[in-house]
């Protein structure tokens, strides 16, 4: 099996033929919302500059298709996950329904659902809800004997005791929406993948689910930030995307 590649296909597919049953140790999956359609933008937004809502054919489902298509991706992750690997995965409240639903049938137990709350997050637009400011992240694990590495995350936790001694991480991330020299752009400005996840996530993730030398794997890689980290701490990588340009982008990141 080929490690530290990035594969442009079906995640699905791909995993069932170029991934070996039981062969990884950490997946982070950052799939499809299923909340595109309505094509909302806001442009001279003054906290970030132009805003478009997503707006991608993949991202756009039947609530009976996305939850077969949840099953489907879950259980191709299931059988590449060795018995005690983890797996993360980002989804907000469209959907975390069905990743709850489908993990539960697999038998997987759930340590924690994160909740990323995004400091940066967008000012709500039509002014008849309270602002989503919050997405999430689940971490689920299949038997018991996971890794977490609980002194490494502890090191990296930016929140300190009152009297400046390490503290454990809670499950209450406090991160902004990529932005600055982070965010990847095209020649226009407009940033290059919608939804472009932070270093600073996948660091956490890697640093407490993995060890040096495991294998992560992303079968929804996008712009490539977990292959990205993954490589930046000395572990194994395989990225799996289906668009032809996100997947161009994400092999000229690995690059640098």
């Amino acid at each position: 099996m080929k490690t530290n590649i990035i594969y442009n296909g079906d995640c699905i597919d791909t995993l069932n033929k170029k991934v070996e049953e039981k062969s990884i140790d950490l997946v982070f999956a950052d799939p499809p919302y299923n909340l595109s359609g309505n094509g909302l933008h806001w442009k001279g937004n003054k906290t970030g500059g132009d805003w478009y809502m997503v707006d991608e054919e993949w991202d756009k489902m039947s609530a009976p298709e996305y939850l077969q298509f949840t099953r489907k991706w879950l259980g191709a992750c299931d059988r590449a996950l060795k018995d005690k690997g983890s797996i993360y995965v980002a989804c907000s409240y469209h959907n975390i329904a069905e990743v709850m639903i489908v993990l539960k049938q697999l038998d997987y137990k759930v340590n924690n659902v994160i909740t990323w709350y995004k400091t940066n997050a967008m000012p709500n637009m039509t002014r008849r809800v309270f602002t989503h400011s919050t997405e999430f992240v689940i971490w689920a694990v299949k038997g018991s004997g996971w890794t977490f590495n609980y002194e490494e995350i502890k090191k990296i936790n930016p929140n300190k005791q009152k009297d400046g001694n390490l503290k454990q991480m809670r499950d209450f991330w406090e991160l902004p929406l990529v932005q600055g020299k982070e965010r990847l752009r095209g020649d226009n400005g407009r940033a290059l993948h919608p939804t472009q996840k932070p270093e600073e996530m996948l660091t956490r993730i890697i640093l407490a689910s993995s060890n040096k030398g495991d294998i992560v794997l992303d079968p929804f890689l996008g712009s490539g930030t977990t292959t990205y980290v993954a490589k930046k701490y000395g572990r194994k990588w395989i990225g799996i995307e289906q668009d032809k340009e996100y997947a161009r982008i994400a092999k000229q990141r690995m690059k640098k």
